[in-house]
C-alpha cells in the first residue's frame, strides 16, 4: 500500500501548534469534496456530513498540529537560538536538517552544536540542552540571518515520509496528522454510503501538543452528542517497550479502543461490537486517570460530552522517524465510519 496522496499532503505541511495554517488548509481542501466544511477563529477545521434520520451528531476528532522549534532569538553571527513548540525528544534534535517557515517562505537550516571532538568527556555522555543547539542556515552574519528569519518563526524536521516493507511508514507528523486524516476517511465513507442517521462531523482541532486549545473551543461551539478522538498510541512491538504497562498493540492488530476514566463506557461499548461486527481487529488499552489526548478537553466541555478514545499504533514518537501500519490506519476509519452508522434517536449514553 502506497502513502495516500491526502496523507501525504498532511504529513509534509509544515505546522507546529499555533502555526497550523498549512496542514488545516490541506485538511480543509481535502475534505470539502464531501462534507460543508468551515474553519473557526482558531483554526481549526469542522466537515460535517448531513445526517439522514435524526440520529446524534458525532464528532471524529484528531489534532493538525505537530512538534516543532520556534526562534527566541538570533545573534550577531547569524546563528537561532530555539525553544521547543510541544515535547519533542531533545536526542532527536540535534543534527537534524530543519525547514524554517517565514513570511516568505521555507528557509533551510540544520540544527548544530559544539563537534563532539571538542566536548568534554563527561558532556559526551550528556543528552544536549537546546540552549546548547543552534540552527545554522549559512548566514554570513545577524544582519543576513535576520533578514531571512524573524524571532517567532517556527521550524520542523525538513524530509519527505518513507515507504517501507509491509505497509509501514516513516514521518515526521505522524502524530497527529493520522489522526485527521482518520476523521477525513471517515467522512469520506459516510458520504459516500449516503449518509448516517446523524450529523458526522471530522475536525482537525489546533493546538493539542501545547493547550487542548482546538479541541475545548471546538467542543464548545459544535456541542457534539458524542465524539471520538483519534490520536496515536505506542506500538508495543518495538525493543524495549513493555506490554505489562502498555498492553499489547503491535503493528498489525488494529486501532487500539481505548477504556477509562475520562472516556464514557458505552460509546467504548458501541465501538467494541461494531468492530466484532465489521470483523475489525481492535486491541483495548486501559487509562486510569486522564488520556493525554483531546479526550480530556471534550469530555468536560458544557454539561459533558460522551467520549471515546482510538490510537493508532506508532513507533518512536515525538521523532522525525515516527512509524505507522497503514492497515492499522485505515481499519480506523472503517471502523469509526460503522459506529456512525449504528447511532440512532434512540441510543443512549448514559452511565
Amino acid at each position: 500500500m502506497s502513502i495516500p496522496p491526502v496523507l501525504r499532503s498532511l504529513l509534509t505541511a509544515h505546522g507546529p501548534s499555533g502555526y497550523e495554517t498549512a496542514p488545516a488548509a490541506v485538511f480543509r481542501d481535502a475534505v470539502s469534496a464531501y462534507a460543508e466544511v468551515t474553519t473557526d477563529v482558531m483554526g481549526s477545521v469542522w466537515a460535517r456530513v448531513p445526517g439522514t434520520a435524526g440520529g446524534p451528531t458525532l464528532a471524529v476528532v484528531g489534532h493538525i498540529d505537530e512538534i516543532g522549534l520556534i526562534v527566541t532569538h538570533i545573534d550577531d553571527e547569524g546563528f537561532l537560538r530555539f525553544a521547543g513548540v510541544g515535547g519533542g525528544d531533545r536526542q532527536s534534535v540535534d543534527g537534524q536538517r530543519n525547514s524554517v517557515a517565514t513570511r516568505d517562505g521555507a528557509v533551510p537550516g540544520v540544527v548544530g552544536r559544539k563537534p563532539i571532538h571538542l566536548l568534554k568527556e563527561d558532556d559526551r555522555k550528556k543528552v544536549a540542552r537546546l540552549e546548547e543547539l543552534h540552527i545554522d542556515l549559512g548566514a554570513k552574519d545577524g544582519d543576513e540571518a535576520r533578514s531571512l528569519v524573524r524571532v517567532g518563526d517556527v521550524a520542523v524536521v525538513d524530509g519527505d515520509p518513507v515507504e517501507l516493507p509491509n505497509d509501514r511508514v516513516v514521518s515526521r507528523s505522524m502524530d497527529n496528522r493520522l489522526g485527521c486524516y482518520v476523521a477525513h476517511e471517515t467522512v469520506r465513507l459516510v458520504h459516500e454510503a449516503g449518509g448516517a442517521p446523524g450529523d458526522v462531523v471530522g475536525v482537525a482541532a489546533v493546538q493539542e501538543e501545547t493547550s487542548f486549545g482546538g479541541s475545548t473551543t471546538t467542543a464548545y461551539a459544535l456541542r457534539p452528542d458524542v465524539a471520538i478522538v483519534v490520536d496515536v498510541t505506542h506500538a508495543t512491538d518495538a525493543p524495549g517497550i513493555e506490554v505489562n504497562e502498555l498492553g499489547a498493540h503491535p503493528f498489525g492488530s488494529g486501532p487500539v479502543l481505548e477504556r477509562g476514566s475520562a472516556l464514557n463506557p458505552r460509546v467504548f461499548e458501541l465501538l467494541y461490537e461494531t468492530a466484532e461486527a465489521e470483523g475489525i481487529a481492535v486491541t483495548v488499552q486501559a487509562s486510569g486517570r486522564h488520556t493525554g489526548t483531546d479526550a480530556d478537553a471534550i469530555h468536560l466541555s458544557r454539561g459533558g460530552v460522551p467520549v471515546g478514545g482510538i490510537g493508532l499504533p506508532l513507533r518512536y514518537m515525538h521523532s522525525p522517524v515516527e512509524m505507522v501500519a497503514l492497515d492499522d490506519v485505515a481499519a480506523a476509519a472503517r471502523l469509526i465510519a460503522a459506529f456512525a452508522q449504528r447511532l440512532t434517536a434512540e441510543t443512549s449514553f448514559a452511565r
